[in-house]
C-alpha cells in the first residue's frame, strides 16, 4: 500500500516538475514575462475599443428632409438593434467576453513550439532517459499552456472592466468560475491539439506555419466579434464544431446574461479536452522516441 501511494505520488510529482519547468521559461524571463502581459492589453485596449460598433448605431443625429426625428429616438433604436443582433446592447462587453477565448488561442498555439525547440536543444532526448511516463511530458506542457492562457485572460477581464465591460445586474461569483471552467477546459484541448501537431516536427518554421494556417481560421469561424445567426448558412456548421464557439457561449451567458445552452456548452467542451488530450498521449507514445 505505502508503495503504492510512492509510486502515485512520484508520477504527479513528474508531472508537476515538468509543468514547472514550462512556467520558469516563462515567469523567469522578464522581457518574455513583460510582453506576455502587455499583449492581451493591447488587444482589448486597442483593437477591442477600435471594434466598438456601439458608436455607429448611437450618439450620431441624420438629417432626413422634411422628417425630424429626435436624437434620444435613434439612440433608442440603435441600442434595440444592438440588443436583436448580439444579445446585449453593449457591443463592448460582447466583444470583450469573447477576447477572453481569443487570448486564450493565441496563449495555447505557442505550447506547440516548446517541444520543437526541446528536440532541438537535445533536453527531450533527456527527458525521455527519465522514468517519467512520455504522456506526462504532454501534459505537463499542456497544463503550462493553460495555466499561462488563465493568467493573461484574466488580466483582459480586468482591463476590459477598467474600459468600461458591464455585466449583467444579477452576477456572482459561481459565475466566475464557470468561466474559467470553459477557459480551462478550451485551454486544455486546444494545448493538447497543438501540441499533437508538433510532435513529430523538427523546425520551427513548420510549426509556425501550422500555427498561421490555424489562428484566424479559428478565431473567425466562431462567433468572437459576431453571433453564429448573422453568419452565411455555410459557415454555420463550421462555427457549431469551434470550441471557440461554446467557450464564447459560456463566457457571454454567465458574464452577460446573454441566452445559451450551457450544458452544451460545457459538455462539448469538456469532450473536446478529453479526446484530444488522449489522443495526444497515445501519439507520444508512439511518437516519441529517445
Amino acid at each position: 500500500m505505502i508503495e503504492e501511494e510512492k509510486n502515485n505520488y512520484s508520477v504527479f510529482h513528474g508531472l508537476w516538475t515538468l509543468a514547472s519547468r514550462e512556467l520558469k521559461k516563462w515567469y523567469k524571463a522578464p522581457v518574455i514575462l513583460l510582453l506576455s502581459l502587455i499583449q492581451p492589453i493591447f488587444w482589448i485596449g486597442i483593437f477591442g475599443k477600435a471594434m466598438n460598433l456601439g458608436s455607429i448605431f448611437t450618439g450620431t443625429s441624420y438629417n432626413i428632409p422634411g422628417l425630424t426625428i429626435p436624437k434620444q429616438v435613434l439612440d433608442q433604436i440603435g441600442l434595440e438593434i444592438l440588443k436583436q443582433t448580439f444579445g446585449t446592447s453593449d457591443y463592448f462587453s460582447f466583444l470583450a467576453a469573447g477576447m477572453l477565448s481569443f487570448i486564450v488561442l493565441f496563449t495555447s498555439m505557442q505550447s506547440g513550439m516548446s517541444i520543437v525547440w526541446d528536440r532541438r536543444l537535445g533536453v527531450l532526448d533527456r527527458i525521455l532517459t527519465t522514468p517519467v511516463a512520455r504522456g506526462n511530458i504532454i501534459i505537463g506542457k499542456v497544463l503550462s499552456a493553460v495555466i499561462r492562457s488563465l493568467v493573461q485572460a484574466t488580466i483582459v477581464l480586468v482591463v476590459a472592466i477598467l474600459l468600461g465591460m458591464t455585466f449583467y445586474p444579477g452576477i456572482n461569483p459561481l459565475d466566475f468560475l464557470g468561466v474559467y471552467a470553459a477557459l480551462f477546459l478550451m485551454a486544455f484541448g486546444l494545448s493538447s491539439l497543438f501540441l499533437m501537431l508538433a510532435l513529430r516536427a523538427t523546425s520551427w518554421e513548420s510549426q509556425m506555419a501550422i500555427m498561421n494556417l490555424l489562428n484566424l481560421p479559428l478565431l473567425f469561424t466562431s462567433n468572437a466579434f459576431y453571433p453564429v445567426k448573422s453568419m452565411p448558412y455555410w459557415l454555420k456548421p463550421v462555427a457549431y464544431i469551434n470550441p471557440l464557439t461554446y467557450s464564447n457561449g459560456v463566457a457571454r451567458g454567465l458574464l452577460l446574461g446573454i441566452s445559451t445552452n450551457l450544458g452544451l456548452d460545457f459538455l462539448y467542451l469538456g469532450l473536446f479536452a478529453l479526446i484530444l488530450s488522449t489522443i495526444g498521449i497515445v501519439l507520444s507514445w508512439k511518437y516519441l522516441s529517445k
